[in-house]
């Protein structure tokens, strides 16, 4: 499925690692709502954390259809995900993106925190008021 990527840390516009993986290589990147998830501060970045009252501010990211299989192996290689392995910090998922612009909802692809991570993370981590990393990095 070659669907769109949901950035909201590291990866949005003006972050350390938007020149470093996306420049050149997206055809469109626009202000997105991720609803049915939360931001919890990481090590200097967020993890998103799926709860079904909360929303994430982020941005929906289109990728050139030529860099598109290069990019989700750099992406997926970023977050250190690897399909099925139990040890992944994240997990890859498809989730609807709301655009802010016109409200349309597409699908997109999501890294998240795996299962035991959102269970440290809610027991011990720091929730980002307002579903919005920028107000904290």
């Amino acid at each position: 499925m070659n669907l769109p990527f949901f950035v909201y840390g590291t990866l949005r516009p003006g972050e350390v690692n938007h020149d470093r993986f996306l420049r050149g290589r997206t055809a469109r990147e626009e202000p997105g709502r991720l609803r049915g998830a939360v931001l919890y501060e990481g090590p200097g970045y967020p993890y998103a954390v799926e709860a079904p009252d909360g929303e994430v501010r982020g941005e929906l990211v289109t990728a050139l259809p030529e860099a598109y299989a290069e990019l989700l192996a750099r992406l997926d290689r970023l977050e250190e995900y690897v399909p099925g392995d139990p040890r992944n910090l994240y997990d890859r998922v498809a989730r609807p993106v709301v655009r802010e612009t016109g409200g349309a909802t597409v699908r997109a692809w999501v890294y998240v925190a795996a299962p035991a991570v959102a269970a440290r993370l809610r027991a011990r981590a720091t929730r980002v008021a307002g579903g919005d990393w920028r107000g904290v990095a």
